[in-house]
């Protein structure tokens, strides 16, 4: 390790040696520990993914969703390894058996209790520096969905009775009053 590091810098290798079942996210080489997520959070996950699978296998999409677990080294380096609720890849070149090399086209992060900071702070800088062309963040504790479009920088903030365009594609978007969170 460099001297000039701090005794607190990680990199991947201490995420694989992580205790099974133990999740984390590794950002500039700060290791951030993840808890369980909760059901309503895991139905919004489920939710989310399985309209953005039907949507781009009914359009005969060349895109790939992803729910979480999976890995995203984000700046595909050894500092940084983040796990999104929901990346949506496009590039097949960015993808290996250990996951995606390189910014997630669309990554959507639900906010927990414990990862406020990092899903409206963070991660926002984060992706938005990698490359990420669109980046959502579903609160379901405040009804709020913010969406942030990179690529055409704009930032639009919805809530649950709303129906939200997906900016990556012409003509979809995900009514969120149909989403049973329980």
């Amino acid at each position: 390790m460099d001297s000039a590091r701090s005794l607190d810098y990680y990199t991947i290798e201490d995420i694989y040696a992580l205790p099974d079942g133990q999740r984390a996210e590794l950002i500039d080489g700060e290791l951030y520990m993840m808890a369980t997520p909760s059901m309503k959070h895991q139905r919004i996950v489920m939710e989310l993914s399985f309209r953005i699978r039907e949507y781009i296998g009914n359009n005969n999409g060349g895109c790939e969703v992803f729910p979480a677990p999976f890995a995203v080294f984000l700046n595909a380096d050894e500092e940084t390894y983040v796990e999104p609720d929901i990346s949506v890849i496009c590039d097949k070149d960015k993808l290996t058996d250990k996951g995606c090399n390189g910014a997630p086209d669309w990554v959507i992060e639900i906010v927990s209790p414990g990862s406020k900071y990092m899903d409206y702070s963070r991660k926002l800088l984060k992706y938005n520096a990698a490359g990420v062309r669109e980046y959502w963040i579903v609160d379901y504790e405040k009804n709020r969905v913010m969406v942030y479009n990179f690529e055409h920088d704009t930032v639009g903030d919805y809530t649950f009775l709303d129906k939200v365009k997906a900016g990556i594609y012409e003509d979809f978007e995900i009514g969120f009053s149909g989403i049973n969170i329980g």
